[in-house]
């Protein structure tokens, strides 16, 4: 009955409209006139619930994506999610399509109906939008041997084709179809040009193939010994070995020769090639040119360089190719840590004024650590990005965000103009004739549906319907304009800028390149920029939930997470230095020895504590780290700091336990042992715990029931042994046993001469020495860990990895098991 009288209003008075809103009239008995039959009203309202969800997911995914160095990619918990509901959406749609056309034909009376109704008409632009809108979802992989793209292109253009199809067999009106077929066009150029990306970057010497170029092209790098075996240690050699390094920036593509059957033959004037800028190339310019050392006070641009540099080199680590040489590790390693490299230099430089020699020194680690985090954030760009970063160039940009949209609106004409059957003013008449919302407009239409949205049914499910319909619209708009804004301020853009402007000299002297390259690093300062991260798990204070439920990825999201405080960059990077030291020190003794530097799982640290000492002598690295995280909460909580922040010392040591437990209960894969092992001592560990504490304490919320405090004596009484080694040699007690009792060896130190202070000292300098024992991982398992972890945002073990990859730090090889038995 509403809808008949809404279809009788012809001019709109007795339903409250102006004279113009009377013709919205039709266009809402068309639009639910399919809710008529019952049978069918199931269907229609499930096509619009289906796409408000999807369009809301749709909205907020774009909305909150922000505007950061990381916006490139997409976490892959959200792109599953939707990877899933697209998958199910085009059949789930194609039938509510077919229920739709169908019902239009029985509301004419049982006929064929002369045009495609209107509601079966907004189903199919619901659908085309959302084929659109799959770019955000799908990954541009462009790495050599990943086959699986085609299985996802074929998939893509099957979608397509049938689409076309429903376009172009169901319509009839000339408007309509050109309308509904500008938007099939679009989603076929989105199409040609994702195969586009994917198969230039495979077959391109500078995407896919370059993980094996860099390999031939770093034989014919030079090998430098570190200045201060040439000089002398006391002297100040500045930047002088960044100034010299050859590691290939951009254009090293352009100095291949032919391939052969080792990789590829490479000029061997690589030092003075003009096409190619390196590292050192970019550093001396930074040195001489005035523009660029204005622009590049801080050394941000340089430094970015060698992280792009730095990720080629790292690439190779992902491909199954063959890893760094021990002459390349030992170069990177003096480039990095040694006189002249970057770490020193830095402290040494620092253009702060007015800093003493320890906040320079901090300042030179938050420079190292950023130089790693920019090189992982390339690598999780490179594999997983939804924007084509990679390929960001001037002439990418030429091509793809102005050249490519000039054609596509060509096309769209020529589309226009063949529904129209040739003639050009009848198609471009029936635009607009046999589109309502063009001729009538959409904002007036909605306006005119609002008025009544509150009293009339109908007019409810259309102003639905057109929300729906421009919030689709306005998503897909946002989404371009996000890709190119992504694209042009992306780090990628900006290396390609710098390589432009350091082997094209005729860029120095124009005066458009330095007006964008300001403007470009002006807008750059105002977005957000990640900072190194990493999560906190306390094996007494944390939800039990997010214990129980470890093995759910998105439950590790609800742990707090931290920037990773200078204390601790600084404390690692020291370490790390002495490690580059020793280990320059076993090669000039050794050169065929096996590298290992000063990895200590934390023995050096408490090298002077007999009792200490031999809770580090375990084979499981899960379970050293679950005591000592065990005895540190439990410190922490006997001797907290006396003043509102706490000393450095105990910022380092429990940032790194929390962080360390964090990768036993969450990330075992990340860790230098078998994974099942892991999980298993970390089991043992919580049911002990559960047994200790009582059953109630143990899984109400943590703020319900603390563990510590009332359950602190609980623990500490596991420790009932008076011969404290004894106890730490016995093999069958859990970490929270052995937690306890090395409490109580730490409290009985702290008591002695070293005191609280120096007991923290210790705990520091031991979780420093645990945390860069377990980075280096050279095995396939853990790479891949590392892998699947850069799409998440990282971890900070993975900067520490990078780190420990390049300077060519290792663990021994475990023994396998029962390989002794044959002896």
């Amino acid at each position: 009955m509403t809808m008949g009288l809404l279809a009788g209003d012809g001019g709109g008075g007795g339903l409250g409209y102006n004279t113009s809103c009377g013709k919205t009239s039709g266009l809402v008995w068309n639009l639910t006139s399919s809710y008529a039959d019952q049978s069918n009203e199931a269907s229609m309202m499930s096509a619009t619930v289906i796409m408000f969800l999807l369009a809301a997911l749709f909205f907020n995914l774009n909305l909150f994506s922000g505007l950061s160095d990381t916006s490139a990619i997409l976490d892959p918990k959200v792109r599953v999610v939707l990877s899933k509901a697209l998958s199910l959406f085009l059949p789930v749609m194609s039938y509510l399509f077919s229920e739709a056309k169908n019902a239009g034909g029985l509301a004419c009376g049982g006929a064929a109906a002369p045009e495609l109704p209107l509601r079966a008409r907004l189903i199919l632009t619901w659908m085309l939008l959302v084929e659109l809108l799959r770019n955000k979802v799908e990954e541009i992989r462009m790495q050599r041997g990943d086959d699986g793209w085609h299985r996802g292109t074929v998939e893509r253009a099957g979608r397509v084709v049938w689409l076309g199809s429903l376009v172009f067999f169901n319509l009839r009106g000339a408007g309509r179809k050109s309308v509904l077929g500008i938007l099939w066009l679009l989603c076929v150029a989105k199409l040609v040009q994702r195969v586009t990306f994917t198969l230039v970057g495979k077959n391109s010497l500078a995407y896919g193939k370059n993980a094996r170029l860099i390999i031939s092209y770093m034989h014919h790098v030079p090998h430098h010994q570190p200045l201060q075996q040439q000089h002398g240690d006391d002297a100040d050699h500045g930047d002088e070995l960044l100034q010299r390094c050859r590691y290939a920036v951009m254009g090293e593509d352009k100095l291949v020769n032919k391939p052969t059957p080792a990789g590829y033959s490479v000029t061997s004037d690589i030092t003075t090639a003009p096409t190619t800028t390196t590292v050192g190339k970019i550093w001396r310019l930074a040195e001489d040119d005035p523009f660029l050392a204005s622009v590049d006070q801080d050394g941000r641009l340089r430094r970015l360089c060698l992280s792009f540099a730095l990720f080629k080199l790292l690439r190779r680590s992902f491909e199954h190719l063959p890893p760094m040489s021990e002459a390349e590790t030992r170069d990177c390693r003096s480039l990095i840590f040694f006189e002249g490299g970057l770490y020193c230099s830095s402290k040494r430089s620092n253009r702060s004024n007015g800093q003493g020699e320890d906040e320079k020194a901090v300042a030179a680690a938050e420079e190292l650590f950023q130089v790693m985090k920019d090189e992982t954030i390339f690598l999780s760009e490179y594999y997983h990005s939804v924007v084509p970063v990679a390929l960001a160039s001037p002439f990418f940009l030429l091509a793809n965000y102005l050249l490519l949209p000039a054609m596509v609106l060509l096309l769209c004409l020529v589309i226009v103009v063949l529904c129209g059957n040739g003639d050009v003013p009848f198609a471009f008449h029936s635009l607009r004739s046999d589109n309502y919302s063009v001729s009538f407009g959409v904002l007036r239409m909605a306006r005119c549906l609002l008025t009544r949205v509150l009293s009339s049914p109908s007019v409810f499910f259309s102003t639905i319907d057109l929300s729906i319909t421009l919030l689709l619209f306005l998503v897909l708009v946002y989404e371009q304009v996000w890709e190119f804004v992504v694209f042009l301020f992306s780090n990628w853009f900006l290396v390609s800028m710098l390589h432009g402007y350091a082997a094209k000299p005729r860029w120095r002297r124009s005066a458009t390149f330095n007006w964008a390259i300001r403007r470009m690093l002006w807008v750059r300062s105002k977005m957000s920029h990640p900072d190194i991260t990493m999560r906190q798990f306390s094996a007494l204070r944390s939800c039990r939930l997010s214990r129980q439920l470890r093995m759910v990825p998105a439950v590790s999201l609800t742990l707090p997470t931290i920037p990773v405080p200078k204390e601790v960059k600084h404390s690692i990077a020291e370490y790390l230095l002495l490690s580059a030291t020793s280990l320059q020190e076993e090669d000039d003794c050794d050169p065929t020895a096996t590298r290992r530097g000063l990895l200590s799982n934390g023995q050096l640290a408490v090298a002077e504590y007999a009792e200490l000492r031999r809770a580090c002598k375990s084979e499981s690295i899960a379970e050293v780290i679950l005591a000592w995280h065990i005895a540190t909460c439990l410190f922490e909580e006997k001797f907290p700091s006396p003043h509102a922040s706490p000393s450095r010392d105990m910022v380092v040591a429990t940032t790194l336990s929390r962080y360390c437990a964090y990768l036993v209960a969450f990330h075992p894969e990340l860790l230098p042992e078998n994974e099942e092992s892991t999980e298993r001592v970390f089991e043992i560990m919580e049911e002990d715990l559960r047994r200790t504490v009582g059953f109630w304490r143990y899984h109400l919320p943590a703020a319900v029931a603390p563990l510590l405090g009332s359950g602190y004596e609980q623990i500490m009484r596991l420790e009932e042994r008076p011969n404290l080694a004894q106890a730490l040699e016995m093999a069958e007690m859990s970490a929270l046993q052995r937690g306890a009792i090395l409490e109580r060896a730490l409290e009985k130190e702290a008591k002695c001469a070293a005191g609280v202070e120096g007991m923290w000292k210790v705990l520091a300098d031991l979780w420093v020495q645990l945390m860069v024992y377990v980075a280096p991982s050279g095995g396939e398992e853990h790479v891949m860990g590392h892998a699947k972890v850069l799409p998440e945002g990282g971890e900070f073990v993975t900067v520490l990895w990078a780190l420990a990859t390049h300077t060519g730090m290792r663990r021994a090889a475990p023994v396998a098991v029962g390989s002794m038995e044959h002896v």
